[in-house]
């Protein structure tokens, strides 16, 4: 069903991306008073990224293995952008949570690593490792870092501008 729409509507990643880096920090901001609230959004985050990755798809694998290559990334790249996109509010909301979002972009993609790993050795659930993948989704853990960085400088700024 995701594989459809991001075919018929290839500029959608994109667009959501866009709103992402544009939305985030301002939520941040919000969130960082909020650390149950934000604790409870990651974890769901991080239960959506394992459902979409290791739910069984298709036929069974026939042998373990990994492709090896380098994403296609533009725009119109819907997979790629969508692959991006996939571990973004995780490592947000983890780094916003933990205060460290250098660790979250860390944790993002050794998630990343094992969720190919799995997807390479447990051939019954007929999903495809590849490299291009974890690419994508450690591009995609810098940025969830990077806007939670910008949402803590944008929290500290603002409470230093209360007092």
């Amino acid at each position: 069903m995701l594989s459809t729409l991001l075919a018929q509507v290839p500029w959608l990643p994109f667009g959501v991306l866009v709103a992402v880096v544009v939305v985030a920090p301002f939520v941040g901001v919000v969130l960082v008073r909020l650390p149950r609230t934000t604790l409870v959004l990651a974890v769901l985050a991080l239960l959506a990224v394992l459902g979409l990755t290791l739910y069984p798809e298709g036929t069974p694998s026939a042998s373990v293995g990994c492709s090896a290559g380098l994403p296609y990334l533009s725009p119109r790249a819907g997979e790629s952008i969508a692959n991006v996109l996939l571990v973004v509010p995780v490592v947000f909301l983890a780094g916003l949570r933990s205060g460290r979002p250098l660790l979250a972009v860390a944790a993002g993609v050794g998630l990343s690593a094992g969720i190919e790993a799995v997807q390479a050795v447990v051939l019954g659930i007929g999903r495809a490792c590849d490299t291009s993948d974890l690419i994508t989704n450690a591009i995609g853990a810098v940025l969830g870092g990077l806007l939670a960085l910008a949402a803590l400088a944008l929290a500290r700024r603002r409470s230093v501008a209360r007092r």
